[in-house]
């Protein structure tokens, strides 16, 4: 039985960039929850009273205060996080950077698109690729 991914997180410090997102998530896939936090902290804070966790998390690279690779050391190093794959979704395409993510075990990493339209085909082949990829597992109860 597969389960598409219904929780994302995207953390971006851009209130355009927050707000493309919104507009995309909302035309592809609008049953779905996106929370937007503009800063690694507020990150960190909602993922402490979030519930659900989110199935997704989308992340910048450039932020002021803590950093998109900074955050994700953080999630990768707390137990209950580290198994939510997390998305970097940068303006950079710079060789070092994605090695870094990938250093720090990010899931993917996404060059952003410049323009909407090119953004929304982005955004669609995300939701496409999670929702073929998630399986829910059976509980113990629905086992033979």
């Amino acid at each position: 039985m597969s389960i598409a991914p219904r929780h994302y997180l995207l953390v971006d410090d851009n209130p355009t960039d927050r707000l493309l997102a919104q507009e995309a998530f909302a035309e592809l896939q609008p049953d779905c929850t996106l929370t937007c936090v503009a800063s690694g902290l507020e990150a960190l804070d909602f993922l402490q009273v979030a519930v659900p966790l989110p199935d997704v998390i989308l992340l910048d690279i450039n932020m002021p205060g803590m950093n998109g690779f900074q955050l994700l050391e953080r999630l990768k190093n707390r137990p209950e996080l580290k198994g939510i794959p997390v998305v970097m979704l940068s303006t950079s395409n710079a060789a070092e950077d994605i090695r870094q993510a990938y250093t720090l075990h990010a899931s993917s990493y996404v060059v952003k698109s410049p323009s909407f339209e090119a953004f929304m085909a982005q955004v669609e082949a995300f939701l496409g690729y999670w929702q073929a990829t998630r399986v829910a597992r059976p509980s113990t109860a629905e086992q033979p």
